[in-house]
């Protein structure tokens, strides 16, 4: 599928992996809707697009998490444009702390938006996708879809329910014979957005992202790769594809060698911080961006390279312990 003249609606796309996907379409001539909360760093990223040629971008307020809401948002792209080509959900919230320490009302809040909003998102636009014959569903979830992290538990735990969520959507439109409709699932490992500032905070310790980190700008060419052609899932990086290995062959010991590396490297050595409920329940103020620091672009390759070699070895020497007993 060729990107120029596509249809585009995006949530999550006042800033971070959304708006880069914005930004990335929007530099191919597509044309956008873009759905997030905050209504300032909305209008933000619609200028930022419509700053290149042939770019037309409409937004709408949007929480994922309404489902009327997001009904709406479906009406508003055909009203403009005439169709949805293409529907990614990048839209995602998260809360740290451990299981006993974060209250029940944030590990919902986390469910409603990261899988509700993505089932609201479907049911919205997969019939329109079925009327016109074709159309890409791509969400984007992590590659802690694929094991499980410590302190970060609603989270993962939303990742492991849109992957499935997602391959239920793919066999059911395979028994319906609906060929053309896609649905593909993106998991990224840790990325240089705002998310991390963001983050609603239970632990009592400062959220830093966890090395390796990637620009939100990788993601956008995955999803875009996505788009254009259709695979069930992408994953992201070599960081990526060395936890999609590991998870495979050596879940436990993965698991035990990724605790590890959250627990020294996810946080600031001595830094402490507030009880806070981040953006869970109300959008950052401001404009918002893509990235947020974290990338360093001259140091990425060696850290990747070291991220990759430090995860792979831990999960090596779990494997082989594991086997002495």
């Amino acid at each position: 599928m060729h990107t120029k003249g596509l249809v585009v609606v995006i949530t999550g796309a006042s800033s971070g992996i959304g708006r880069a996907v914005a930004l990335d379409f929007a530099r191919r001539g597509a044309s956008l809707v873009l759905a997030a909360r905050g209504a300032e760093a909305l209008e933000a990223a619609a200028r930022e697009c419509r700053a290149h040629r042939g770019t037309r971008a409409v937004v709408q307020p949007t929480d994922v998490s309404d489902a009327a809401a997001v009904a709406a948002l479906a009406r508003r792209a055909v009203a403009e444009f005439g169709r949805v080509d293409v529907w990614v959900s990048a839209a995602a919230v998260a809360v740290f702390g451990a299981v006993e320490d974060v209250p029940p009302e944030d590990v919902r809040r986390v469910l409603d938006v990261n899988v509700v909003g993505c089932v609201n998102a479907a049911r919205a636009a997969l019939p329109l996708m079925r009327a016109q014959g074709a159309g890409v569903l791509v969400d984007v979830a992590s590659v802690l879809g694929l094991t499980g992290s410590p302190y970060n538990s609603a989270y993962t735990m939303s990742k492991h329910a849109l992957r499935a969520f997602d391959a239920c959507l793919r066999q059911e439109l395979r028994l319906e014979g609906v060929r053309d409709v896609h649905v593909c699932t993106v998991l990224p490992p840790t990325v240089d957005t705002p998310f991390f500032r963001h983050v609603a905070n239970r632990s009592g310790r400062e959220v830093r992202a966890m090395p390796p980190v990637y620009t939100p700008e990788r993601v956008a060419r995955a999803v875009r790769g996505a788009v254009r052609r259709p695979r069930d899932e992408v994953v992201v990086g070599s960081a990526g594809h060395a936890v999609r290995l590991a998870a495979t062959v050596a879940p436990g010991p993965l698991g035990r060698a990724l605790a590890v590396k959250v627990d020294r490297t996810h946080f600031v050595r001595g830094g402490s911080a507030p009880q806070s409920a981040g953006t869970l329940y109300a959008p950052p103020p401001g404009p918002g961006s893509t990235r947020d620091g974290w990338h360093g672009a001259g140091r990425t390759a060696g850290r990747r390279l070291t991220g990759v070699t430090v995860l792979a070895a831990a999960t090596a020497g779990a494997v082989r312990r594991t086997r002495r007993r």
